[in-house]
């Protein structure tokens, strides 16, 4: 489990005396037990805590943004590290080829004609992708799939 691994990682980490690497995975483990707390589980699955790193991964990109225009060279090598943790964690996303075949299959499991059924083509392409692709990006393909039909 990612969970499990993410432990490990942070075990690893205080061996090796990495102080920044296990601070972070520190707080990551922390927003982890934050969520299992929040929805009274014991362990999160796969899929909550992948939801739970892609939040913290767009809360440093927007500290990103607000750092960048600081220019304060320290801060920003401390958020692409931290970034490049986070992306250990989070599984390979799809392709663009690979999310419009989804698309499409949904399309034609729902029978979709139009706009009006994005809601169900969005349930079938969101579970079938999982935790590969950004909802944002799939509701543009989606829309923009079904507007030209």
């Amino acid at each position: 489990m990612l969970e499990e691994r993410i432990y490990q990682d942070y075990c690893q980490a205080l061996k090796a005396k990495e102080k920044e690497k296990s601070s972070f995975l520190s707080f990551i483990r922390s927003a982890l037990k934050n969520k299992a707390i929040e929805l009274r589980k014991e362990k999160l699955d796969d899929n909550e805590a992948v939801s739970v790193i892609r939040k913290e991964k767009k809360r440093i990109l927007d500290a990103k943004e607000t750092i960048s225009s600081s220019q304060r060279q320290d801060l920003m090598a401390s958020i692409e590290k931290e970034l490049s943790i986070l992306e250990q964690y989070l599984p390979q996303p799809l392709s663009d080829n690979e999310l419009a075949a989804i698309i499409e299959q949904a399309i034609n499991q729902t029978d979709a004609a139009s706009l009006k059924d994005m809601g169900k083509v969005m349930k079938n392409v969101l579970e079938a992708a999982g935790a590969r692709a950004d909802s944002k990006k799939i509701s543009q393909l989606v829309k923009e799939r079904l507007s030209s039909l």
